[in-house]
Parts: C-alpha cells; sequence; structure tokens
C-alpha cells in the first residue's frame, strides 16, 4: 500500500505542477482572471492531497486499512474535486458545458474531508488503546 500512495502522490504533484504552469502560462492568456483563480484552486487542493498521501506513506502509526481507506478517498476525492474544477474554470474554451458536472465538486471536497477524518479517527483509536 505504501507504494501505491508514493506513486499516486507523486504523480498527482507532477500533474499539479505541470497543470499549474499550463494555468500560469498558457490559460492566463486566454481566460478571464476569476476563472483563473477558480482553476488555481484545483490545482492547490490535488499538490495538497499529492503531499497527504506521500505523508501517510511514510507514518508506521496508521494502520494499513486505514491508509487504503483514506488512498481511495483521496483518489476519488481529488479526481472529483480537482477535475470538475480544471473542466468548470475551462468551460469558456469549450463547446460543451460543463456545468452539468458541478453537482460532483463537493462530493469531490466530501470525500477529502472523510480522507482527513479518517487520519483523525485512526490516531484518536490509537491514543485510546495505549
Amino acid at each position: 500500500m505504501n507504494k501505491k500512495l508514493i506513486t499516486t502522490g507523486a504523480l498527482f504533484g507532477m500533474i499539479a505542477i505541470i497543470l499549474g504552469a499550463f494555468g500560469a502560462h498558457a490559460l492566463k492568456k486566454v481566460m478571464p482572471a476569476e476563472q483563473l483563480v477558480t482553476f488555481e484552486t484545483g490545482v492547490r487542493y490535488q499538490m495538497y492531497h499529492a503531499l497527504f498521501l506521500i505523508f501517510i506513506s511514510m507514518k508506521s502509526e496508521i494502520s494499513e486499512k486505514t491508509k487504503k481507506t483514506i488512498y481511495y478517498l483521496v483518489l476519488s476525492g481529488v479526481l472529483l474535486f480537482s477535475g470538475s474544477i480544471y473542466l468548470l474554470a475551462t468551460n469558456s474554451l469549450t463547446s460543451f458545458n460543463f456545468k452539468v458536472i458541478g453537482f460532483v465538486t463537493p462530493i469531490g471536497g466530501l470525500l477529502l474531508i472523510m480522507a482527513w477524518a479518517a487520519l483523525f479517527f485512526n490516531f484518536i483509536k490509537k491514543r485510546q488503546q495505549n
């Protein structure tokens, strides 16, 4: 599980840097500032969670079950949250109206919150056992 956490975290981090650079250089020329700020929010949250996955992989105090739960919550959460933000922010650049998928953004956010809650409750449980 640790290898999967690190590789996914590294991939998410790499993609976040690529998308951040793309937003700062290419999209800056064709998107209004408000949409660019929205795009950057997706990049920022993706990077936070890339680092979160790598952090989780290094902690032996976290059970494998909790690591697996966090992994799938973060994977799904980033895809739904950041992914939908990228599409919504660039909506004006395409002929498809991505506003129809806007409802998945808060679902992705909830999944990310649940991942952090899983970490929190793992440590509460460990503390009570000691």
